[in-house]
């Protein structure tokens, strides 16, 4: 009787697995001997701990025993829809881009192959938000739909597609609060192709973690940590990332002391105009001020600019760089997937002793 439950865990063992990721929290992968089904949470602010499980079932295979709801994509995926351009990155780091058929928001993306596609007629532009057409995406025929959601049904369009039987895949790479982790998600695009795509991805992320872990080694040696804030105001509110999120970790990581460090939040945090001018006065540094990429600009929308002492002293920095004809800025592209040359240009800024030779991949001076 003992030897048979021995090899009956063995067998349970042994046709179950589940994927190791190194900083990526919001998402799982378990394999099993017959499918792989991964679990995301943490989708949108307020979610709490719902959870969405897909299960990833080869093509032309019976259909195995699944989690209880999950819903079943067939794989290897071999027609793609991204309402994102930030699955771009994946996309062009693991050459998916025979697979891609449809691309929502596509003036702000900067990829060129992507813009190509639709151009030849190989995939076509998606109309997202309340301007969606479902029968539209029902006749490109996706077998995957990449989406994420704000919890706010005026935006989200992933229950219509739902409802008329598309297979859609929600994420939550957005809401993850580590750059690596982030980037992690490529293992997640990964996931719905090949072993060879999967292997690929896996190399990938390891080569940017070690070369991100690194940099952040350097910056902890740096002596001083200069102040900065971040973001401009938009219709007379100034949002600023929370503390918990992505953009501070970052900071933190290239050695900056962000003045809003303590909020505890992991998306944007709205303040009244008069709050930052108090606090950012006298900032050493000041990035990412919205779109603009001039101090002239700058001034332009708001003259009290001239109170903060990082203008002032020529240390405004935006990651305008790699913003395209098309206004797509390769910031929240490769930005997302390579956050080690986020970091490199970080450090570039706040500490430029530490990478002499480094040239800026993303951020400029605003002159």
């Amino acid at each position: 009787m003992v030897r048979f439950l021995v090899i009956g865990i063995l067998f349970l063992v042994g046709s179950f697995c589940s994927a190791e990721l190194r900083y990526a929290q919001n998402f799982s992968i378990e394999r099993f001997e017959s499918h792989k089904e991964i679990s995301v949470r943490n989708t949108w602010v307020g979610a709490g701990d719902r959870e969405q499980v897909y299960a990833l079932v080869p093509r032309g295979e019976a259909l195995p025993e699944t989690s209880e709801g999950a819903t079943v994509i067939r794989t290897p995926v071999k027609r793609l829809a991204i309402m994102a351009t930030v699955f771009l990155g994946p996309i062009r780091d693991l050459d998916l881009y025979d697979s891609l058929i449809g691309v929502a928001y596509l003036d702000y993306a900067n990829d060129l192959k992507a813009h190509e596609r639709v151009e030849s007629g190989a995939a076509k532009e998606i109309q997202s938000g309340t301007g969606m057409d479902v029968e539209s995406m029902l006749m490109m025929e996706p077998d995957l739909i990449l989406t994420s959601t704000t919890g706010n049904p005026t935006f989200d369009v992933h229950p219509q597609m739902m409802r008329a039987g598309l297979p859609v895949v929600v994420t939550a790479g957005y809401m993850e609060r580590h750059p690596l982790a982030r980037t992690e998600w490529i293992k997640f695009v990964a996931a719905f192709y090949d072993d060879d795509t999967e292997a690929k991805a896996e190399a990938i992320f390891d080569r940017v973690a070690d070369r991100y872990e690194a940099l952040v080694e350097l910056a902890g040696g740096a002596e001083k940590r200069p102040t900065v804030f971040a973001s401009a105001p938009f219709g007379g509110t100034w949002h600023v990332p929370g503390g918990q999120s992505y953009t501070a970790t970052a900071l933190d990581h290239a050695g900056a002391e962000y003045l809003w460090a303590e909020v505890d939040s992991r998306g944007s945090v709205p303040l009244d105009l008069e709050v930052i001018f108090q606090k950012a006065a006298e900032a050493d540094v000041w990035i990412n001020p919205s779109h603009y990429d001039s101090v002239r600009d700058l001034l332009g929308s708001d003259e009290r600019f001239a109170g903060f002492r990082a203008l002032r002293e020529g240390n405004v920095f935006n990651n305008t760089v790699r913003v395209n004809e098309h206004g797509g800025n390769d910031i929240f592209e490769r930005g997302v997937s390579h956050p080690d040359e986020v970091l490199a240009d970080l450090i570039k800024i706040f500490h430029p002793e530490l990478v002499p030779e480094h040239e800026f991949v993303f951020y400029e001076r605003l002159r």
